[in-house]
């Protein structure tokens, strides 16, 4: 008696369905992440077991680089009403005025160059030296902020008390605090609103002029960004 064959099955799997759920899920997770922001230095913050997280929206982060440069990011809501770029225009313009009134060199802005700052995550010129530095193309941007040997790179800070005379700092800070984003304002006030980040070999002389200065404007709570420690720390 002969064997009786048994008819192949075609191991052909159809994929259709599990591509779309890998694209599905891709999109997922890109709209929902944060992603990082480019900073112009590398600063590696001191550990800690904090695991309290700084706000993504509403928040002022003050970058102190180890040579002492000092740069602020500031974002907005997550909505369209005061979005980032709407704070960071507002923002541009309200400093500059202020700079003005206490500067017989005056600045001006073009549209153009307010819109290009309000694109910028992360800022650190001299408020004199903004035109020409919002007219250069991106990159050369990013060369500028990251020369730690240009004096026109960090924004000026020092142990001012004469707020009738306020230093670059004390300007951009005052800007935020006046800002018309009103949850801005309030996180400012809860302490939420801004983040010290610090190298660790950062100048002890800068972080104290960037925490007088705060107390100065009155800018009593705020955090200090860390690491968080691991079983080596």
């Amino acid at each position: 008696m002969g064997k009786v064959k048994i008819k192949r099955k075609s191991t052909l799997i159809d994929m259709t369905a599990m591509s779309d759920v890998t694209v599905l899920l891709l999109t997922f997770f890109m709209l929902t992440s944060t992603f990082l922001q480019k900073e112009p230095v590398t600063v590696l913050t001191p550990s800690s077991v904090s695991e309290i997280k700084v706000p993504v929206t509403n928040t002022t982060t003050v970058l102190i680089s180890p040579e002492g440069k000092v740069f602020l990011s500031v974002s907005g809501d997550a909505d369209s009403t005061y979005s980032s770029e709407k704070v960071r225009a507002e923002l541009i313009q309200t400093a500059v005025a202020e700079y003005n009134k206490t500067h017989s060199k005056q600045v001006q802005l073009t549209k153009e160059q307010v819109n290009k700052f309000s694109k910028m995550n992360m800022f650190g010129v001299r408020i004199a030296d903004l035109p020409a530095f919002l007219d250069l193309p991106q990159t050369k941007q990013d060369e500028v902020l990251s020369d730690m040997e240009n004096p026109s790179t960090g924004i000026p800070i020092d142990e001012n008390k004469d707020l009738n005379k306020p230093n670059e700092f004390q300007i951009w800070m005052r800007a935020i605090y006046n800002s018309s984003n009103p949850n801005l304002e309030s996180s400012i006030k809860s302490g939420e609103g801004i983040a010290i980040k610090a190298d660790k070999d950062t100048p002890y002389t800068t972080v104290h002029n960037v925490l007088d200065n705060l107390q100065t404007l009155k800018m009593n709570k705020f955090s200090l960004m860390t690491a968080l420690k691991t079983e080596n720390d």
